[in-house]
């Protein structure tokens, strides 16, 4: 039924992934799926953004992104799931509905913490992800 499963990381909070790869990892078991593995980094490369920082800041940051993410995988990721470790810059649920329409994933796996009342004002982007995404969409609550 799935056949590629889109499922988003932050390395740097648990919450994000703690109930969530599991279920991917269950979901890919069960349809024999090909897993994406997908964390996004801010786009520091902003011009007003990118000043501060070294020219060669990117780069290092993205080496030591894949680096971790190879690891995060190895770690929680069994052995014998085709797995392909993605890793974007920009604003979160536009690098997530954009690559999820480049690898043309039939689902999109992401946890969603309780609403906050600036939850409600902005929207989080899990809700923007269910709403434009072209495929189907499973928010895991934490």
């Amino acid at each position: 039924m799935y056949k590629d499963i889109l499922v988003t990381v932050d390395l740097g909070d648990e919450s994000s992934w703690r109930r969530a790869l599991p279920t991917a990892v269950e979901y890919a078991k069960a349809f024999e799926s090909r897993l994406h593995v997908m964390t996004v980094l801010p786009d520091f490369g902003m011009s007003i953004v990118g000043q501060f920082f070294p020219r060669d800041h990117e780069d290092k940051m993205v080496k030591g992104v894949t680096e971790a993410l190879h690891a995060f995988v190895k770690q929680h990721v069994p052995e014998g799931i085709p797995v392909q470790h993605i890793i974007s810059q920009g604003t979160v649920y536009e690098a997530i509905l954009d690559m999820a329409e480049r690898i043309k994933a039939d689902l999109i796996i992401m946890a969603a913490h309780r609403p906050e009342l600036r939850d409600y004002l902005l929207g989080p982007n899990a809700a923007r992800v269910v709403r434009h995404a072209h495929c189907s969409v499973l928010v895991v609550r934490e």
